[in-house]
């Protein structure tokens, strides 16, 4: 999987990891899922969102920590 759903653009958000397209970032997605809210619920809650973009956010999670030192 590639990362090109997930864009820095410093005129959206302030340049946070956001998902192509919207305005969601990356860490709101992944701290709604950590604190229980379901993939179903946040594709209901956001209709812009995809799963392909919420599967995005967590492997950009996982290479940003794996390069981490």
């Amino acid at each position: 999987m590639k990362t090109k759903l997930i864009e820095c653009n410093p005129s959206i958000m302030m340049g946070k990891p956001v998902i192509a397209g919207t305005r969601l970032p990356v860490d709101l997605i992944l701290e709604k899922i950590a604190a229980g809210e379901t993939i179903e619920q946040l594709l209901e809650e956001y209709p812009r969102l995809t799963d392909e973009g919420i599967r995005a956010a967590f492997y950009y999670a996982v290479q940003t920590i794996r390069f981490a030192v």
